[in-house]
Parts: C-alpha cells; sequence; structure tokens
C-alpha cells in the first residue's frame, strides 16, 4: 500500500496530539459539565461580574452594621475600608462584563486599567488560607467566620479576574480566548481539548525549588526538637507544652509522636509541590488505585497551590525584614513571651519562619508556573498552534 506524502504528514501531526478529553470526532454539541467548562471564556465574565456584586452587598453589609471582619489575628478591617473593598468589587465587575463587547481606544485602556488595579487588591485578601487551612485541618476551630468567608471571597474572587483577564487579553491579540493559540473558528468552544502527555519540569525549575525548599529546614527542624522533648532557641519542652495546651485533640496527638501539626501541613505542601514537578501530578499514578492512569484535572493542584502561595511568599518576605531589622535595632527589639525565655530566641525563630513560608510559597510559585505551561491544553482543531500569551 503507498502512502501519500500529505496522508503522511497528517499521521504524524495526529500522533504528536495528545490524549483527547472526549473520544474521537467532534460532537456536534457538548452537553453537561464537559460542555459547560469548555465555555469558561463565554460565561466567566457574568460570573465575575455575579462574584463582584455580590462581594460588594456583603462588604456594605459588614460595614453598615459594624461586624468584626479580621485581617489579621490583631488587626480588623475599618469600616472605611470594607466601603472601599465594595467599590472596587463594583468597578471590577463593570469591566469583567465589558470584556465580552468590541473595545477601543479609552474603553480597552479603562477595563484594563480597572482589572489591574483590582486583582492585586482581591489577592492579597485571600493571603489569610495557609493559616485557615491549618486550623481547619486540626479541628482547631475556626477563630472568625466572617474572616475565612471574606477570605475564600477574596479568593474566588482572584480566579475569576483572572481568568477574565487572561481570555480578554487573548482576544485583543486575535488568539482563541480557550486555549491562547491562533487557529480557525477560535469562538467555537464545543469540539474537544488536546492535552500535553506527561512531562517533568525543567532542571533548572527543580534545582530552583529545591533549593528555596531547603528554608523549611531549620523552622521545621526547631519544632521538631520540642515535639520530641528537647530545648532549642530559648524553649524548653515543658514550656511549648504548657504554650500549646489549648491546641486540638488531633495536634496533641500528633505532638505525641513527636510531629507538629504546622510541620505536617508544610510536608502535605512539599507533597503537591513534587506532584506539580514530576509526571505523576499529571496522571494518577498507581497507588492511587481507582484513579490510575486518568489525567488530573488541572485546576486540582494549582488552586491550592496558586491560593497558598500567595499568603506564604508575603508573610515569609515580611518576617525575613523584620527578624534583621529588629536584631539590628532599626525596629523594636523582639522580647521574650510565651514559651520564650530570650528575645534572641524569639527572633530566631521569626527568621526561621522567614525562610520556611517564604521558601515554600515561592517554591510553589515556581513550580506552578511550571505546571500550568507543561499542562495547557490545545483546542484539538488547532493542527499548527502559535506560542500561547497568558
Amino acid at each position: 500500500m503507498i502512502v501519500s506524502t500529505a496522508e503522511l504528514e497528517v499521521t504524524v501531526v495526529v500522533s504528536r496530539k495528545s490524549q483527547l478529553d472526549t473520544g474521537a470526532g467532534q460532537p456536534s454539541e457538548d452537553m453537561g459539565w464537559t460542555g459547560w467548562s469548555r465555555r469558561w471564556p463565554v460565561w466567566i465574565p457574568y460570573a465575575a461580574a455575579v462574584w463582584g456584586l455580590l462581594f460588594a452587598a456583603i462588604q456594605v453589609t459588614w460595614a453598615a452594621t459594624g461586624t468584626t471582619v479580621p485581617w489579621s489575628p490583631d488587626v480588623a478591617y475599618a469600616p472605611a475600608v470594607l466601603f472601599l473593598l465594595a467599590a472596587l468589587a463594583v468597578v471590577a465587575a463593570g469591566a469583567c462584563l465589558a470584556t465580552g463587547r468590541p473595545l477601543a481606544g479609552r474603553g480597552r485602556v479603562t477595563v484594563a486599567a480597572s482589572l489591574i488595579l483590582t486583582v492585586p487588591v482581591f489577592v492579597m485578601g485571600m493571603a489569610g488560607l495557609p493559616a485557615y487551612f491549618v486550623t481547619l485541618a486540626s479541628f482547631s476551630g475556626v477563630e472568625s467566620a466572617t474572616g475565612l468567608v471574606h477570605t475564600l471571597l477574596s479568593a474566588v474572587g482572584a480566579a475569576l479576574l483572572i481568568l477574565v483577564a487572561v481570555s480578554g487579553r487573548r482576544r485583543q491579540l486575535g488568539r482563541c480566548p480557550r486555549c491562547g493559540h491562533t487557529h480557525a473558528e477560535a469562538g467555537d468552544f464545543r469540539g474537544p481539548l488536546a492535552h500535553p502527555g506527561p512531562s517533568s519540569a525543567s532542571k533548572r525549575t527543580r534545582r530552583t525549588v529545591y533549593l528555596l525548599l531547603c528554608g523549611i529546614l531549620p523552622w521545621a527542624g526547631v519544632k521538631t526538637v520540642w515535639t520530641l522533648g528537647g530545648d532549642a532557641i530559648g524553649v524548653t519542652a515543658e514550656g511549648w507544652r504548657e504554650a500549646n495546651a489549648g491546641a486540638s485533640g488531633v495536634a496533641k496527638a500528633l505532638e505525641s509522636v513527636g510531629i507538629d501539626v504546622t510541620v505536617l501541613a508544610a510536608a502535605a505542601a512539599v507533597f503537591l509541590l513534587l506532584g506539580l514537578l514530576h509526571p505523576w501530578g499529571q496522571v494518577f499514578p498507581r497507588w492511587t488505585l481507582l484513579l490510575s492512569g486518568r489525567r488530573v484535572p488541572r485546576l486540582l493542584p494549582l488552586f491550592p497551590a496558586w491560593s497558598c502561595a500567595v499568603g506564604l511568599s508575603v508573610y515569609g518576605v515580611v518576617l525575613l525584614v523584620y527578624a534583621p531589622l529588629s536584631a539590628a535595632g532599626v525596629l523594636p527589639r523582639m522580647e521574650a513571651s510565651g514559651a520564650f525565655t530570650t528575645g534572641s530566641g524569639v527572633t530566631w525563630m521569626v527568621a526561621f519562619g522567614g525562610l520556611a513560608f517564604g521558601g515554600l510559597g515561592f517554591g510553589l510559585l515556581a513550580a506552578a508556573r511550571s505546571y500550568a505551561a507543561r499542562t495547557r491544553p490545545v483546542c484539538a482543531r488547532a493542527a499548527t498552534p502559535a506560542a500561547a500569551t497568558p
């Protein structure tokens, strides 16, 4: 049998295509969750607008009723700040609705400026997610329900606004809003997606992430010494147990075998990070039993990675800046408190915490960036995609 050159080229292109979400062929109309999720560039601006109005209504209600909404354990949002956040949410909602329309000149600049202004605000609003995760996972309870709601709403809003900005940017560049590539029928989202095969992050990315993870060692090591009954940096094992006498039953059970609950949470983050770097984070491995061999949904590791990375990075940078300035006397020196018997011990622990949280946060950012690029799907009809612009 003679195979023409054209047929051979088609075969090569098809063989290099990744696994499709659906079976062979393109259905004329998608139904259910799969079809709905494929059309996300169509409905995401409206979802973001609904979020903006809901968020604004909640902030105005809290401000008008004098409800306490904590920004940190010791600081709460002032009513004026809540009103400002409500106004920014309304601005963001309007900008999201405008992205679905043809814009030029001032309109395009206004929409872009609105998203550039509001996205960082709501990204910072979700910075407390790691702390809430640890308290919930250890059954320690929630210190503030309004704080948790505010943080979750900010996280949802940040995700929606980023997706709106990404799809809008792609439209402006004449690319497919869904996959970011240039192909025919870029506005038709009914077709299936082609996903890249499993791959590892580059050596440069892996080395960078592993180096950042080394920052966890001093912090985790000191806490492990305390839970195992040892003394370190001005804290005795007895003082550590007394300071944590009010911890939950789960936390106490872990401490009885030498495991600090926050160290365990950091280990879970490291596990997530390793999945982002290696192929088993893209296809469920054998030990997942029923899920073995199935493709891992992209957002399953990406959303918790991005969510936790923001708060950890910001918190780590703040601690790393504060500790040396305090030790040098530029800022007020830290004094002994709680289980600590010396101010220098507190300073060292703050520095260790900065290395741990900052290293883990920036490591998650680097790994998640690599994972997002390696797993970005392509519309199946895009035979020769150009480079995508996020």
